[in-house]
């Protein structure tokens, strides 16, 4: 059975506090109690730039072992060169990210809505260009590269070079498409993203009810985990609301260990 880690996407979250890190707690601070809930978290700050190795070394002292950050692939590769001349780009990444050992997850390659399969020379030049000593996950948002032959000609060359299909629930790529490619892994590991609508702006808490979509997920977990032997999952906030529950209510439906927010609570003492 595989290895499953569930998290979510960012720690850094204002509206988090009183629902889930506990009331008055410094943003300084979130970090420090994420890490005792979850052991796997999606860092978005990547996509803007390069990690400084400042804040690469914070993340190593203040993560426990066997916590891992999965991070974006900055925006300048995937958004503005897309993908093509950015050797340069690429290998400061790679070399300055590998400061995480094994604190690092899996590198997200996220491309734009605009990427379409009309780019697929760009894709095919651009993947046997990344290392094989970090693990790399891509998520299209543009469901046609899922379709037809172009779906065939991405898994055969992602399975050539390790690399995994982002399999995700969002309004660019159905749910419904991303399961019917379970049966088709490309590498020996999985990358789940959950996302939802952008008219959420409070995410405080819970507010939208996916009992039915998580229900479908879990069964789909059941599949995979029989094929893969490491699973990562990430929960955006507008997926239901709030990320670190939707994170714990799956966890649940997976039988996983859960950590109640409310343990970070400190008691006062009696004495």
């Amino acid at each position: 059975m595989s290895e499953i880690h569930i998290g979510t996407q960012g720690w850094n979250y204002e509206d988090w506090v009183g629902g889930f890190y506990p009331p008055g707690t410094k943003s300084s601070e979130f970090l420090d109690l994420y890490v005792r809930v979850f052991d796997t978290v999606e860092v978005d700050s990547t996509f803007y730039a390069v990690p400084a190795e400042n804040a690469l070394s914070s993340w190593i002292k203040r993560a426990p072992a066997g916590f891992t950050y999965s991070l974006k692939l900055p925006q300048q590769i995937t958004h503005e060169l897309r993908l093509q001349d950015a050797e340069a780009i690429l290998e400061q990444f790679c070399a300055r990210v590998r400061m995480l050992e094994a604190k690092l997850g899996i590198v997200l390659i996220q491309l734009p809505p605009d990427f379409s399969p009309r780019m697929w020379p760009s894709l095919e030049k651009f993947i046997p260009q990344l290392p094989m000593d970090v693990r790399f996950a891509v998520e299209f948002r543009d469901a046609a590269w899922l379709a037809g032959e172009s779906v065939n000609q991405v898994l055969r060359l992602f399975e050539t070079h390790g690399v995994a299909l982002a399999l995700v629930d969002s309004k660019w790529i159905p749910r419904e498409l991303s399961l019917s490619l379970l049966d088709r892994p490309t590498a020996e590991f999985a990358y789940v993203r959950w996302m939802g609508p952008r008219e959420l702006t409070d995410f405080s808490r819970i507010q939208i009810n996916r009992d039915r979509e998580l229900a479908t997920w879990a069964e789909a977990f059941a599949r995979l985990r029989q094929q893969t032997p490491v699973i990562f999952g990430y929960f955006n906030n507008h997926y239901q609301g709030h990320s670190p529950g939707s994170s714990n209510q799956f966890k649940q439906l997976l039988g996983l260990p859960v950590v109640a927010p409310e343990s970070l609570i400190v008691q006062p003492s009696l004495f």
